[in-house]
């Protein structure tokens, strides 16, 4: 009989939708912070590097934002939406333009920080074009799918605003608007990536704490997702009206609500196992940063003064954003790979360092004379733990799955 031809890893890394999306998404997280090293350095040593046409903060900000997180999760959505609905698969030929299409805007992005701000413009509409493919690809399985659960229509609204995010950030651009590309920020935060990795923690992580914790009740807070979903909401909207020392009506209710699904998800009974673990530590700085989001409030509305800075944005950033992708990445990865659902030294190490690096990176907001040198810490400890990790787990998405199944 003859055999079979071995699949290229072309047709590996296009056998499934995680597969090209995580692929790049893993390679944004050390190209993101790579660029954003070598711009704290240029701050110390002028001529350093080279200049960009934006402003460093707004560049980064950006890039951290649409440049990592999206990869992720539109590789996550493309898988689970057909299974948890039950509904029509995405094709390779879909989620393959969607990837093609997010990874040429960030090459164009990066081209156009040094180059011209046409190209940042054209970066946008490239993104824009592949964000709205994936919004109708998801949208369809929606609408075909036999049965829906209440966490999708508020994905699909959070997707839509992340569209909104990077359609904020174009108009900024072309009408050279400041203002617009900091709202923009803020929806893409506030009314996408918190909601959309909110919902998926709220949808997993008692799922997978049912599989390994004993007698474990599955509790998915119903209250949850339109509480902090709404008080997500109210943050961005009294910051963008220039209101932060009233935020903590917002980050009040938020943080509780977070520390309690904490809590109700049995944060530690979660070490059983590390890989669960991950999940439950990454999620845990979603309540620690809304505290510090509205701690900040409090002092700034009982003094006048901003005592913490960027602390509440790197703690809910690093440690609760980064860390879920981290986390949920590995499990992912793992899972879809063939190889068994346990998290070795190197991936546990990985989180604990990311976990490290929010620390050094809020450490410098509340010494700011060792700022300075803490943020460049903080960037160095990122790729000292992260570029391993990714090393780790790249190579997977480019071949076949350990145990021979498909996918």
């Amino acid at each position: 009989m003859p055999t079979q031809p071995l699949p290229t890893r072309w047709q590996i890394l296009r056998s499934a939708p995680h597969r090209p999306l995580f692929l790049m998404g893993m390679l944004q997280v050390v190209l993101v912070m790579g660029l954003w090293l070598v711009a704290l350095v240029g701050r110390a040593s002028p001529g350093a590097s080279p200049a960009m046409l934006l402003p460093p903060v707004a560049a980064h900000g950006f890039l951290v934002l649409y440049g990592i997180f999206p990869f992720f999760v539109f590789g996550f959505l493309f898988t689970v939406y057909p299974r948890w609905m039950e509904g029509p698969t995405i094709g390779p030929r879909i989620y393959s333009l969607v990837a093609t299409l997010l990874l040429a805007g960030q090459l164009i992005w990066y081209v156009g920080l040094y180059a011209a701000t046409g190209l940042l413009a054209l970066a946008l509409i490239v993104t824009l074009v592949g964000w709205g493919l994936a919004l109708m690809a998801l949208y369809r399985c929606y609408r075909r799918a036999p049965r829906h659960g209440t966490h999708e229509p508020l994905l699909n609204a959070a997707l839509a605003a992340g569209a909104l995010g990077v359609a904020l950030h174009l108009a900024g651009i072309v009408l050279d608007w400041p203002q617009w590309l900091a709202a923009g920020r803020e929806v893409a935060l506030w009314l996408f990536l918190v909601p959309v990795v909110f919902l998926v923690a709220h949808r997993m992580i008692p799922f997978f704490s049912s599989s390994i914790i004993m007698n474990y009740l599955m509790v998915r807070p119903a209250w949850g997702p339109p509480l902090i979903l709404a008080c997500a909401m109210a943050h961005a909207a009294l910051e963008l009206a220039g209101l932060p020392q009233w935020r903590f009506l917002a980050d009040t209710p938020l943080a509780v609500a977070a520390l309690h699904h904490s809590w109700v998800w049995q944060f530690r009974a979660s070490f059983h196992a590390r890989l669960l673990a991950m999940l439950h530590i990454a999620f845990l700085w979603l309540g620690i940063a809304m505290t510090l989001y509205a701690l900040q409030s409090v002092l700034l509305l009982a003094t006048g003064t901003d005592w913490l800075g960027r602390a509440p944005l790197h703690a809910l950033g690093i440690g609760f954003l980064t860390g879920m992708i981290v986390a949920m990445g590995s499990r992912v990865t793992l899972g879809h790979s063939g190889h068994a659902l346990a998290a070795d030294a190197l991936t546990w190490v990985a989180l604990l360092g990311l976990n490290a690096t929010a620390i050094t990176r809020l450490t410098a907001e509340l010494m700011p004379a060792y700022s300075a040198g803490l943020n460049v810490a903080a960037a160095t400890l990122w790729l000292v733990f992260l570029v391993p990790w990714v090393a780790r787990y790249a190579p997977l998405f480019l071949r076949a799955r350990a145990d021979g199944r498909p996918g």
